[in-house]
């Protein structure tokens, strides 16, 4: 899986919440500065393609991209020499193989390490951000969707709104699969992160 994946989907999960209220997916605004579907759409969508960017430079600066390249390089050649050997059956590989574990166990974690780095400094400013500039510009929901969103069992990582939600006349749902402006974000953000990473040459791809 995408590490960069990884690390937005982490970033994500607190913006479900409205911190000061404590109500989930609660983010907007009744009266919000910028109005319209396709506004709203665009400007939440240049909010994520501005962060990726931020994101990217900060990434730059903090992470050595030819040691982790290499770094990866490495670990997955390892990987792919192991499965190898295992479909293989060949036990001499893999013993040979299984002497370099403990050197690739820390090689990967210093890579996690690397990656995690520039996330501890861009959290914050998303953060505020999201939390204080976003909510007062746009209102709870901020584009719809052909179909449901939420794939992930439960309630925990809901995109879109539910037939109940936009039934209840109390929710900030008004209409079924309206996407929550977290999600679009989120959405946005994955949508452009691969672009902009491999513009800014911080891509994680060793192609």
């Amino acid at each position: 899986m995408d590490v960069n994946f990884i690390l937005l989907f982490i970033e994500s999960i607190p913006l479900q919440f409205d911190i000061f209220g404590g109500e989930r997916a609660a983010l907007g605004s009744d009266d919000p500065i910028i109005k319209g579907l396709v506004l709203s759409m665009f400007a939440v969508t240049g909010f994520g393609i501005l962060l990726n960017i931020f994101n990217s430079g900060v990434r730059k600066k903090m992470v050595d991209q030819v040691k982790l390249k290499r770094i990866m390089k490495e670990t997955r050649g390892w990987q792919k020499e192991r499965m190898a050997a295992m479909r293989a059956k060949d036990q001499a590989k893999i013993a040979e193989l299984g002497k370099k574990s403990s050197y690739m166990n820390k090689m990967s974690m210093e890579m996690m390490q690397m990656n995690m780095r520039p996330m501890m400094i861009t959290f914050v400013p998303l953060i505020l951000i999201f939390y204080l500039v976003l909510p007062a510009l746009f209102t709870y929901t901020v584009a719809i969707s052909p179909i449901p969103l939420n794939v992930i069992p439960g309630d925990m990582f809901q995109l879109t709104c539910t037939a109940e939600q936009a039934a209840d006349p109390d929710h900030v749902c008004e209409v079924e699969n309206a996407l929550y402006l977290w999600a679009w974000y989120f959405l946005s953000s994955i949508a452009f992160s691969g672009i902009i990473m491999r513009l800014t040459k911080t891509s994680m791809d060793l192609s």
